[in-house]
């Protein structure tokens, strides 16, 4: 009986050690060398925390000696997608992936695992379902963005005295900040009877967008008395929103965000926010520390936590002159 050549090629290559190890779940190494080529698949560049993201990455590479291949996917799932597979054709060294989405980017992980190039994911995740440090990517190196939630509102709850009508402004539909941040947040205020989120919307993250999303939402619901949103950004247009409409952020409506940026900080100061939970985007040095790691065979955590800070009235300006 003839053994068809499709059916040929597909035992070779699952008798190659790459493919058996990939098989088994076990993931590429990663040659130790004095000098990478390291690929980072960034999500966007529309804001000050990805800016300084992107920025801290560069630096430590540039300190390394390392090439850095980078990509900006202009907010769009499937040029990230194809940004990756670019880096795979270019055969770098590593990959260091912020996915916009958790299911878009399953593929590309994926693909780079068959090509036997490691991932790192930084800052929001891909579906664990599908997916799973460890296995099929080196390890995620983030927040934890459940606690961030948690944080803003139980700040939150203190400030309101228990009671609020709360205007919700979400992240990006489909990522875990925005999934994470949200169940933080709506888990802790379910054990609080008088604190309501009346509305939620997404405002991708975005300033404007954000700003526009609060204007219609606080036309529908003009009692609400605080806004939790999910990123700074967000925050600053809705404290623009409520100017427009002639309240007073701050006094009227009670703010919290997640972020910790300069300018919420100064908005901070300026008596307009109450308060943002830290989310620290300089990953460089952490990044490139773990990759190092990785590299020396020894064993990564699933999950490499960033510590965050908790800015408030009482050590906003202390920390202004360092924020991003």
């Amino acid at each position: 009986m003839s053994i068809p050549r499709r059916t040929i090629l597909a035992l070779a290559a699952a008798a190659s050690p790459l493919a058996a190890a990939l098989a088994q779940g076990t993931m590429p190494k990663l040659e130790r060398k004095a000098n990478y080529r390291v690929g980072f698949a960034q999500t966007e560049s529309n804001n000050p925390w990805r800016i300084a993201q992107t920025e801290s990455m560069r630096s430590e590479a540039q300190k390394r000696g390392d090439q850095f291949v980078y990509t900006d996917a202009a907010a769009s799932a499937a040029k990230q997608v194809s940004d990756v597979n670019s880096m795979i054709a270019q055969k770098v060294d590593l990959i260091f992936l912020a996915p916009r989405e958790e299911r878009p980017l399953v593929p590309a992980v994926m693909a780079a695992k068959r090509a036997g190039i490691p991932v790192i994911l930084l800052d929001r995740r891909v579906d664990a379902g599908q997916a799973q440090a460890g296995r099929d990517y080196v390890t995620f190196i983030g927040s934890d963005f459940v606690d961030q939630g948690r944080r803003a509102a139980e700040w939150l709850d203190k400030a309101v005295s228990g009671k609020a009508r709360i205007i919700e402004l979400q992240g990006t539909t489909g990522s875990s900040p925005a999934n994470d941040r949200r169940k933080g947040f709506v888990d802790y205020i379910a054990k609080r009877s008088d604190m309501k989120v009346i509305a939620s919307q997404s405002g991708d993250f975005v300033r404007d967008k954000g700003r526009q999303v609060a204007e219609a939402l606080l036309q529908a619901h003009p009692d609400a008395t605080a806004i939790y949103a999910h990123n700074d950004e967000m925050a600053i247009g809705a404290i623009a929103a409520l100017e427009a409409r002639g309240r007073k952020p701050g006094q009227d409506v009670i703010i919290a965000s997640i972020d910790g940026t300069r300018s919420a900080l100064q908005a901070i100061i300026d008596g307009k926010m109450g308060a943002t939970v830290e989310s620290n985007p300089r990953f460089g040095p952490k990044a490139f520390e773990t990759l190092d790691r990785y590299a020396r065979g020894e064993t990564i955590d699933q999950w490499v936590v960033v510590p965050d800070r908790f800015f408030d009235r009482e050590n906003a300006q202390q920390f202004l002159a360092d924020a991003y």
